[in-house]
């Protein structure tokens, strides 16, 4: 018998859905989970203190033995409003960006649509909203609740998912339910079913935690911006992204 399945379970209003679905339906005693931002999700299973997380796809690479296990996702087919490019001056002019520590997917996509779409090599830095002050005046990636919350303060906003799908045609992938070790097929199915249902169930989850929104904002945004199905299209476009993440940037650019 496997024993209790330590997840990986990230804090944004984009994954409730799947947390309640797990906390409804999966047995007693089966799981563990752990909240943390994409980044730690990513630094938990590389280094074996989780065994299944939503894991950004910027970062499978840290996994010896990665497995997507799971055909849900966080993933766009337009406007996915939780990760955009938010900035006091037009792109077009935009000579430094303060880039989100916390996932490093997002990163590297704003690294990417600099190079091939914006045509711009501006200086990229690190930013902690955890401990540094936004300037509206500046130029910053944002992502998960906080970019919601603070988008509307600057007067250029470019969401990341929509400007790679107007590049390359394709759905973007955020992160993907990854194991760092083959987890038992009966664990993976309930797993599964246990999604599904908090997908289906979006309207309960949003009235059951605590989160900073409205709950028609909540809604809209779970049901018109948010993709949760890893279905042959999004495959395509997460393999595209890996691809050109690898090929196109630098070294110095791309960490995975």
């Amino acid at each position: 018998m496997q024993d209790m399945v330590r997840i990986a379970a990230i804090n944004y209003l984009n994954t409730i859905p799947f947390i309640y679905g797990l906390e409804a339906k999966m047995a007693p005693g089966t799981i563990v989970m752990q909240f943390c931002t994409p980044a730690e999700s990513a630094r938990m299973l590389r280094e074996d203190r989780a065994d299944v997380g939503i894991m950004p796809v910027g970062a499978l690479c840290d996994l010896r033995d990665p497995h997507i296990v799971s055909d849900f996702c966080i993933g766009a087919t337009g406007k996915v409003a939780s990760v955009v490019l938010c900035s006091g001056r037009p792109i077009a002019e935009v000579g430094e960006i303060r880039l989100d520590v916390d996932s490093r997917t997002s990163v590297l996509l704003t690294q990417l649509l600099c190079r091939e779409k914006w045509h711009i090599a501006p200086r990229f830095v690190p930013f902690d909203f955890a401990c540094q002050r936004l300037d509206p005046s500046k130029s910053y990636l944002l992502i998960g609740d906080k970019a919601l919350l603070h988008a509307v303060e600057f007067a250029y906003v470019y969401d990341l998912a929509e400007e790679w799908i107007a590049l390359k045609k394709l759905p973007f992938v955020f992160a993907a339910w990854t194991a760092n070790k083959p987890l038992e097929p009966r664990f993976i199915e309930s797993f599964n079913q246990a999604l599904e249902y908090g997908i289906r169930h979006i309207p309960e989850a949003v009235e059951k935690y605590n989160h900073q929104f409205p709950r028609e904002y909540a809604l809209k945004y779970l049901r018109d911006n948010i993709s949760f199905t890893l279905d042959s299209e999004k495959r395509a476009g997460l393999s595209e992204f890996r691809r050109v993440a690898l090929e196109k940037l630098t070294p110095r650019e791309c960490v995975c």
